[in-house]
């Protein structure tokens, strides 16, 4: 034991330890090759198999060479000032090729959706442009053929607001009971009239607004619809934004100070011979953060727009149902047309002042099933039309109502789509991390890169994600906010503040983070992708009865609500009055009141002829 603490046995293993040094020391300024014979053989292979640039900027040995600007090493190197340059043009396509590879999921999965919202849209409005058409066939036929004009154009204007037109809701259908007004008034209230010449159906067009024929009814119309078509063509604008801002994440540009502080990271290791040797994850993390710092500023905007398709989609499925809404413009056309009639005399009157009286000729008797404005029928007229109406909502199946066709549903391409897209929201957060993920770095192994030298471990400081945070960063200096980027942001941020004036998402919010439930739907239509009569999605397969997660708007409560009551083997349905129809109530009284009035007469003529 005392010989093993004498100065020679304790000389002779200090030379051996300096020996073996010396030996690593001079396989790394030598090359994998060896001391003996140093060359630059594993460089060149790699500088061919990444493809980076002409091999004939390698060098075949080692030399001196005092021009490298970033791989700047007191030993000699195989690396050369051209090398340099292609080792940045190679590392600014290899990133862009790492994002895409990590956003391909995610932007597959947004395009498919654009394509197959379009494609349900697209069925849905023909579906229910040709269940609006069947009224005029079935209930209206006097004026069927006139009318399918403006109801193609209806739905055609439904469908360019959808896909974001600059138009309104109100003016699309305002636009479409101009046009209906002249046949409702030719063939409905005067069914007598000869054809209208160009200038007079001109007149009634641009006094429909003013004479008011439909009541309340158009207006209603604006109202059913407006919430619903918003919220769609909402959530097809909010797949646009992005795709536009995952396209420029991956085209991002980046500066000098970043491409220079890539090839340090990844080749200047090269350069020395170490071509297997990887970065350390604190050094990667430092010089990925530096030079993503303006992307990662997306991510609280990005967190908010997630949160909004989050809410488009729950209303989407719930009180802002669009197919719901589209049958219901056929509902909606009938009630103004019958309102319409009931005040025909008045409207008439009162075009008379306006338009004057047009040239009347003599026209062929209308069918017996049209509803005839007069004063003696018109209350047994209103009544079959009404029982047609109802007869015809039985028939007509609504889209949704076919289970076996999951193709159409909305709601069910909304949910899979809204339950991906919850994972991405720290799509920004963790893309620095991700970068660095995989074969990039060195994770399990006793050394690493430093960007000097090989080390054991990295001990500077590694910053976080932000422009903020990189003025402490090691690695390199960041100098401001990317344009490009500060566009998206704004783009971003203007879209969610949108989406939140126009409607209570700020404290759907704050309902989704503090459920916690991480599903962004509604109870009532559960998750299953199937919405059943029974789950109360539907009532008598024509509308939805979800209410609104806030309840029922003030318009839906003052609404009058039909009654529908049957007498033998006659169904009838009357409308409870409301102040809005209190002219509708009183000229039905006036009517009531002489009939009354001749009964009482006719009595009072036969007792005193009996006494």
């Amino acid at each position: 034991m005392a010989g093993d603490r004498s100065p020679g046995v304790f000389l002779c293993r200090r030379r051996f330890g300096l020996l073996l040094l010396a030996t690593a020391a001079a396989g790394l300024c030598g090359g994998v090759s060896g001391v003996k014979n140093p060359s630059c053989h594993e460089v060149r292979t790699a500088f061919q198999i990444r493809q980076i640039g002409p091999l004939k900027l390698v060098p075949d040995v080692p030399t001196a060479d005092s021009n490298l600007q970033i791989c700047q090493h007191k030993v000699q190197t195989c690396c050369t000032r051209k090398m340099e340059e292609s080792y940045q043009a190679a590392v600014r396509r290899e990133r862009m090729e790492n994002i895409q590879t990590l956003n391909f999921e995610l932007k597959y999965m947004i395009v498919g959706h654009i394509t197959a919202f379009q494609a349900a849209f697209e069925s849905l409005l023909r579906f229910a442009e040709n269940h609006t058409t069947s009224l005029f066939e079935t209930v209206y036929r006097s004026m069927s053929k006139e009318a399918a004009e403006p109801v193609k154009e209806l739905f055609t204007d439904i469908s360019l607001y959808l896909l974001g037109a600059q138009t309104t809701v109100e003016s699309v259908l305002f636009r479409f009971f101009d046009s209906l007004f002249p046949l409702v008034y030719s063939r409905l209230i005067n069914p007598g009239m000869a054809s209208l010449s160009e200038e007079y159906t001109e007149c009634l067009r641009l006094t429909r607004q003013d004479i008011n024929p439909f009541g309340l009814c158009s207006k209603e119309a604006v109202t059913k619809l407006e919430k619903s078509l918003w919220a769609s063509r909402t959530f097809n604008q909010a797949l646009g934004i992005g795709i536009e801002v995952l396209n420029a994440t991956e085209h991002a540009t980046l500066t000098k100070e970043c491409s220079r502080a890539l090839v340090k990271m990844q080749y200047c290791p090269h350069c020395q011979g170490l071509t297997l040797i990887r970065p350390c994850e604190g050094y990667c993390l430092n010089v990925m953060r530096g030079c993503f710092a303006s992307i990662s500023e997306l991510d609280s905007q990005w967190r908010e727009y997630i949160y909004t398709l989050e809410y488009l989609t729950n209303e989407m499925a719930g009180s802002y149902d669009l197919e719901a809404a589209l049958l219901g413009i056929r509902n909606s056309i009938n009630d103004a047309i019958l309102h319409a009639q009931l005040n025909g005399p008045h409207l008439s009157a009162t075009v008379d002042k306006v338009c004057g009286q047009p040239e009347e000729k003599e026209v062929k008797p209308l069918p017996d099933n049209i509803v005839q404005a007069k004063e003696v029928t018109e209350t047994q007229a209103l009544t079959m039309t009404h029982s047609n109406t109802l007869s015809n909502k039985r028939s007509s199946l609504p889209l949704k109502s076919s289970k076996n066709d999951k193709s159409r549903s909305l709601k069910k391409i909304a949910r899979e789509f809204i339950n991906y897209m919850k994972r991405s929201r720290t799509l920004y957060a963790s893309l620095t991390e991700r970068l660095c993920d995989g074969d990039l770095v060195m994770k399990d192994s006793s050394t690493c890169w430093n960007g000097e030298d090989v080390v054991e471990s990295y001990t500077s400081r590694v910053v976080t994600n932000g422009m903020k945070a990189q003025i402490n960063n090691p690695e390199l200096k960041v100098r401001g906010m990317d344009p490009h980027v500060s566009n998206l942001i704004a783009k971003l941020q203007q879209f969610n503040q949108g989406a939140t004036e126009k409607t209570n998402l700020k404290s759907e919010r704050m309902a989704i983070r503090d459920g916690g439930s991480g599903n962004g739907m509604n109870e009532e239509v559960g998750s299953s992708g199937e919405c059943d009569d029974e789950d109360g999605c539907q009532g008598s397969g024509e509308r939805s009865l979800t209410k609104d997660v806030l309840g029922a708007g003030p318009e839906d409560r003052n609404e009058p609500k039909p009654t529908v009551r049957k007498v033998d083997t006659t169904t009838t349905a009357s409308v409870k009055s409301s102040p809005k129809h209190k002219v509708d109530s009183s000229n039905m009284g006036n009517r009531a009141s002489s009939s009354l009035l001749f009964i009482i007469t006719a009595l009072a003529v036969l007792w005193h002829s009996l006494l």
